[in-house]
């Protein structure tokens, strides 16, 4: 693959804080290697932006290898910008060229309010996992792992699930700050396998219950969550979650 180096033109969302008014930045950078990753970019831009006196992007990131989810960038109308299945992190500038501009922004959804610049605070999903998003066990030594047998389908369809990372991709793509997709894949997981059969019923309506106290919105199947997930998270899962929280409704009801 041959590699290049180019001149960007940046326009990077800057807020102090959830409460203040943001506003575009423009930035030029140059000599940027197409080796490198889109997180290496911004931390030129930073290096350059600090020589000047001026105040660095803040931005999430944890891994750099697309597994912790805490990348969430915006870019060009995109979660985690042009690749498919694809993380902020993993995303390298070869996917550019030589004078673009490339606008960068934060999750847009009331629920994950802005910590500042491109920092978003996500901790609503880690309280909907609180709710129901575990399972209950006795601790001591490992079980085997085969000691419980799982078909291979439904081991599969839970294993696809847990590949979620939360993210937050489908709350940014979606019209309505739906967190659906999210919930439904920790849900899922849980319910195709025994160990998460005990809490099965608390758990749906519980986890339902706390994404509707965060604000998040209602799904209307657009299908925006699943094109942009890193993880290729089937909304299928939203089918089964909307399956579970009715059997427990009803269950409940009795």
């Amino acid at each position: 693959m041959e590699h290049y180096n180019m001149n960007l033109t940046l326009k990077i969302w800057r807020q102090p804080n959830a409460q203040a008014a943001g506003r575009f930045e423009t930035y030029p950078v140059s000599n940027i290697s197409s080796e490198m990753s889109f997180l290496e970019m911004i931390d030129v831009l930073n290096e350059q932006l600090i020589k000047e006196g001026n105040e660095p992007v803040a931005f999430d990131h944890d891994c750099r290898e697309g597994i912790c989810g805490m990348c969430s960038m915006y870019i060009n109308g995109r979660p985690h910008g042009p690749w498919q299945k694809n993380t902020t992190c993993q995303l390298h500038m070869r996917a550019y060229k030589d004078g673009d501009t490339i606008t960068v922004e934060p999750w847009r959804a009331n629920s994950f309010p802005v910590i500042k610049d491109l920092m978003v605070d996500r901790s609503a999903f880690d309280r909907i996992i609180q709710a129901g998003g575990y399972v209950s066990v006795n601790t001591g030594s490992a079980v085997d792992a085969n000691a419980i047998p799982i078909e291979k389908d439904h081991a599969d369809s839970a294993f696809a699930a847990a590949a979620c990372i939360g993210c937050g991709a489908c709350v940014a793509s979606c019209k309505n700050s739906s967190a659906m997709l999210f919930v439904s894949a920790k849900v899922s997981h849980l319910a195709l396998l025994p160990q998460g059969s005990p809490e099965r019923k608390s758990r749906a309506l519980n986890m339902v219950a706390q994404m509707d106290k965060e604000g998040f919105g209602a799904c209307t199947n657009t299908g925006a969550c699943e094109a942009v997930c890193p993880k290729g998270i089937s909304i299928e899962n939203i089918a089964r979650l909307n399956r579970e929280y009715m059997t427990a409704g009803l269950s409940a009801e009795r």
